[in-house]
């Protein structure tokens, strides 16, 4: 085996810092998916149809090509950090997020068939902060 310097090999090969073991939060994956999103604001994605009606388990397995969900599995850092594939039930439970969420931001009720990235980005940027106004709804008739 002969020895070479990372300067050597990146004249012969890609050579970059690995993301094996990314170690991520909830948040940063959150983060990191909406900023895929955000890259290419104009990209036309997929939407999944009617997900509020599928039996469970087939919606867990339900996927659109070029989805929301096939934006972060494109990612090596996401993958690294264990997204296994761009299903909603992976999506689901990778993100942590409720089937209500997730149906907010994939589903065609709210897009039609296709939706820009920049309107995905959006939705997957209100699961972290929520919604403004049902945080205030419930506020007002919790009292």
């Amino acid at each position: 085996m002969k020895h070479q310097t990372l300067h050597e090999l990146q004249t012969i090969a890609d050579v970059s810092p690995s993301v094996q073991n990314a170690i991520m939060t909830r948040i940063q994956r959150i983060e990191r998916w909406a900023e895929l999103l955000e890259k290419q604001p104009s990209r036309c994605l997929g939407a999944l149809t009617g997900t509020e009606y599928l039996h469970p388990r087939v919606r867990e397995e339900a996927r659109a090509a070029g989805s929301p969900i096939t934006v972060a599995f494109e990612d090596p850092m996401l993958r690294a950090s264990g997204l296994e594939g761009d299903s909603y039930g992976e999506a689901k439970r990778f993100f942590k997020l409720s089937d209500w969420q997730l149906h907010e931001i994939v589903c065609s009720c709210h897009a039609g068939g296709t939706m820009p990235a920049s309107w995905a980005a959006a939705r997957v940027r209100r699961t972290i902060r929520g919604n403004k106004f049902l945080a205030w709804l419930r506020n007002v008739l919790m009292r």
